[in-house]
Order: C-alpha cells, then structure tokens, then sequence
C-alpha cells in the first residue's frame, strides 16, 4: 500500500531514577498542597468565628499563610473548577481577617443566627467543593510494573490506496493517527508526558470533541490536562541485542487510543514494542497534526453495520503493520530501523477494539497470537477453524450471561445464532490450547483507563465493584503473561489455569460453552 507517513511530536519518554523520585514529589505536591488550601481556609473560617478580634497578630497570620497558599496552588498546581468555592471563600475571607480592625468592619454588627446559618451555609459550600476535587481528581495512569522506562512516539499515516468512506468528500483518503510504546533510556531526562495534549489550543479543541460526545459543558473536563503518563516523548528506544516483539492495540467503539495507554505502557516497560490505533471516526476525537479533530460518525446497531465497520478496522490493522514493517526497514525514516520483531506479531483490542483483534489475528499471516479485552465478535462466518494461540478476557457477568444464554440457544433468532456461533468459535479457542476467561468484579470499562479517571464512573455500572487498579492490574498481568509465551517464549504460568495470587480470574473449559 501506498501512503504519507510523518511523525509527529506528541510522545512520551522516560526518566532517571533522580527524575523519578522528582516526578513523585510533583504527584504529591498536587494533593497537598490543595489540601493545605482546604485546611486554611477552614481555619479562616474558625478565626473569623471563634478567635477575638483582639486576637490581631493570629488573625494576619492565617491571612498572610493562607495568602501564600492560595498563590502557590494556583501557580504550581493550577487552577481547577472543582476548586472554585474554596478559592472564593479562601480569598474573601482573607480580606475580612486582614481588614475585620478597620473603623467600617469594627462597627459592623451580624446577629447571631444570621452569622451561624452564614457560616453553616458556607461549611456545606465547602464540603461540597472539596467533595468534588476528591471524587473528580488530578488522577495519573498507574506506574507500570516492568524493568523499563517507557518512550512513546506518534505517527500520522495516510492509506493511499483506500478511499475514507466516513466522508463525503470523495478524494479523502483513510488517514489514521498511531502512537507507538517502546522500552527507552531517557537519558536527558524529559518529564512525563501529559495524558492529553499539551499545547492549549491542540487541548482545546480535543476536550471540545470529548465533552460534546459525553454530553458535558467544556469546562467541566478542562481539569484533564493535568493528568500524567509514566511515559517519555522521543525518549531514544532502549539499545537491545535483539529487536522487540510488536503488539498492535485497539480502543473500543466510540472511545480513544487515550483509554488504553496504561496497557501500553505495562507491556512497553516489559520489552514489547506496542502500536495504539485510533480507528478515525470511530472515536470521541482523533486529533490531526494540523489542528483538525474527528469525532464519532457511524453507528453500528445492525450485524450488517458491525460487520461493515469491523472490515475497516481490520484493515487499519493491515495496514498498520505495512507501516510498521516499513519503520523496521528503514523506508520510513526513524529509530525503529532493525528494532522490531516483525517474526513475532500480537493483536490485542478491547470491545469492538477485541473483535478486531480476533479477526485481525484470523486473517493475516503476519499476527501470531491476539487478546480480545469482553469484545462480541462482528464476524463468525468462517472463523471456528482459528489455529493460533488467542485468549478471550471477559467481564465478571460472563458466567451468569452463559447461564441465561442457555434458555434460548436453540432459537432461530438472528443474534441468538450469530452468539451460538461465537460461543463456538471460543470453544475451538480452547481445544487449540488458547484461554477463555473472566474476571470477577469487572464490567465492560474495567478493560479501559476509564476506571482511574473518578471513582464516581462506578455509579454508572461500566465499571464493577473491583478497585480499579486492581482491576487493572489483572487483566495487564494476564495479557502480559499471554504475549510472554506467544511472543517471546518465556513465562505462561497466569494462563494455565486458576491463581491464588488471582483468584478472581476464572477459567472456561470447553464443557462450559
């Protein structure tokens, strides 16, 4: 296939131990000192109520403390709108504390009821305020648990040769945007990337896409831009006596690569090389070197629409792998020439991300073994004879879905065959000595970096009742053990049957399906 390739600044890197422990600090700066500006502006409060007025000396040093504290959350940490009653109240109170033994305030005189109903009314503002900075915080993607640093770079790579059909504009071409994991040094100490892009208009513009998808006023997702990754922009890959193992990886329908970077960089910190896909227009927002962002244009509510759709994914991944190839070869310029293991190709998805990496793994020689994160499948039809190592993940309500299954397995109903059909396929999955598993406590979004972003997301039911980053760690461990084997020939102890280390992962045996 032909196609335009250029890389693209928006990446991520590693960093040295020292730089490590500074990126720590940095984490925990953000928490304290907001913390510290809650406190004191609680003990404002408590001043104004309780302390006398000729208390001055202690009252202009909760104004001058306070003073500092707010001015420096706001200039190293940065403003955000959950914040927002605490900042007003903070700041108004240190004009009363500071100003309360003027000739105008000495005089002024508060009933009693007033000022207590006043300052209740207040207290619950507050709370409220400091309720929704903790239950909708600066989160950061778990550290991955490999010997690695990670780097990450991003590529723009136009498929000449495929018209985009998600257009009208007959001369589009499909153009998608990868972003690539890799081990890497760090040896100039880059920070940690942000999770979304840095440049403000650039953000700007991805929140606007992302907001509108979730049905959110803009503002309400600004605070995101202070999220981080564990990953390094153009940090130089890790030197290796032998080229990495290549995993393509794919987000679900409607979502983002941006969900799955946490299992991008676990398998990169491992010694993989990983590629995270944006399937244009099949996302909230793919963000294009030029400024231009896509969001979501099809739905996919028929078999016929699934199938449809999915033949486009499994083609990005096709093609995908071309450009890869051409990375490794030097055809396109980088610093992946001779780094990738192209003899040892994964392909792993969640969702319909899963589905594609199903039929992606079916139907090109070059895939040699591939992870489908709870996706139903959009294509049965001549799949059951699959020969290569695959592994099903599945949500916590799997086995109670199987149970309900059986009452109607024998109906002539479309959907009910085409889910026969599948229960099948993942059958012949495991007498071809792949794994069909579940995981107790997860729902669909727990494959997803969705669950860090509030604990609130829980309510919805997307995600179950596990802790997240347990969630997360499971499925990472699992899928790492899986590619370990498939792709490097070492490890495969998770995948063999059930843990104590996790015994919430339960196996399928064929008899079950």
């Amino acid at each position: 296939m032909n196609m335009k390739s250029r890389p693209v600044g928006r990446f991520f890197h590693s960093v040295s131990n020292s730089a490590d422990v500074r990126d720590e600090r940095e984490e925990f700066k953000m928490r304290f000192f907001e913390i510290l500006l809650v406190l004191s502006c609680f003990a404002l409060l408590v001043d104004l109520l309780f302390i006398k007025r000729s208390a001055k000396k202690i009252g202009l040093g909760l104004g001058i403390g306070s003073s500092v504290i707010l001015l420096v959350q706001l200039f190293v940490e940065g403003y955000r709108w959950q914040l927002l009653l605490v900042y007003i109240m903070t700041a108004l109170f240190i004009l009363i504390v500071i100003f309360r033994h003027s000739e105008k305030m000495v005089n002024l005189k508060i009933g009693k009821l007033l000022k207590y109903s006043l300052s209740s009314l207040i207290v619950i503002l507050l709370v409220v305020s400091t309720g929704m900075s903790v239950y909708l915080p600066v989160f950061h993607l778990p550290k991955p648990d490999g010997p690695e640093k990670v780097g990450t770079q991003t590529f723009h790579f136009t498929d000449q040769n495929r018209d985009e059909i998600f257009t009208e504009d007959q001369s589009d071409k499909r153009e998608l945007m990868v972003q690539v994991w890799y081990p890497t040094e760090n040896r100039n100490n880059i920070k940690r990337d942000t999770l979304f892009p840095k440049d403000k208009e650039m953000f700007k513009k991805y929140i606007q896409s992302f907001s509108s998808s979730l049905k959110l006023p803009e503002f309400v997702l600004d605070y995101l831009k202070y999220s981080q990754t564990n990953s390094y922009e153009n940090g130089e890959i890790l030197p290796s006596a032998s080229p990495y193992p290549l995993v393509l990886l794919s987000h679900g329908m409607g979502t983002s690569r941006v969900l799955q970077a946490s299992q991008a960089e676990n398998l990169a910190s491992h010694g993989f090389i990983v590629v995270t896909i944006d399937h244009t227009y099949s996302t909230f927002a793919t963000l294009f070197p030029d400024g231009r962002v896509t969001d979501y244009k099809k739905s996919t509510t028929t078999l016929d629409e699934r199938t449809k759709t999915g033949n486009i994914w499994t083609k990005d991944v096709e093609f995908v792998i071309d450009q890869i190839e051409k990375l490794n070869s030097g055809a396109i310029e980088s610093q992946f020439k001779g780094k990738i293991d192209l003899n040892n190709i994964g392909a792993m998805g969640h969702s319909f991300g899963g589905a594609t990496a199903f039929n992606a793994t079916y139907l090109d020689q070059r895939i040699k073994a591939g992870v489908n994160m709870d996706g139903s499948l959009y294509e049965v039809e001549n799949r059951d004879d699959i020969n290569k190592p695959f592994m099903f993940i599945r949500s916590g309500n799997f086995e109670d879905w199987l149970a309900n299954f059986e009452v109607d397995r024998n109906s002539d109903d479309e959907v009910t065959k085409f889910l026969s059909d599948e229960l099948h396929i993942m059958k012949n999955v495991i007498n071809h000595g792949g794994n069909v598993i579940y995981v107790e406590g997860t729902q669909h979004f727990n494959f997803t970096d969705l669950q860090f972003y509030s604990e609130l997301v829980k309510l919805s039911g997307i995600t179950g009742d596990i802790n997240g980053k347990r969630g997360s760690n499971i499925v990472n461990q699992y899928v790492l053990d899986f590619f370990n084997k498939q792709l490097k020939g070492t490890g495969g102890n998770l995948i063999q049957g059930p843990s104590d280390m996790y015994p919430e992962v339960k196996f399928i045996e064929p008899g079950d399906l």
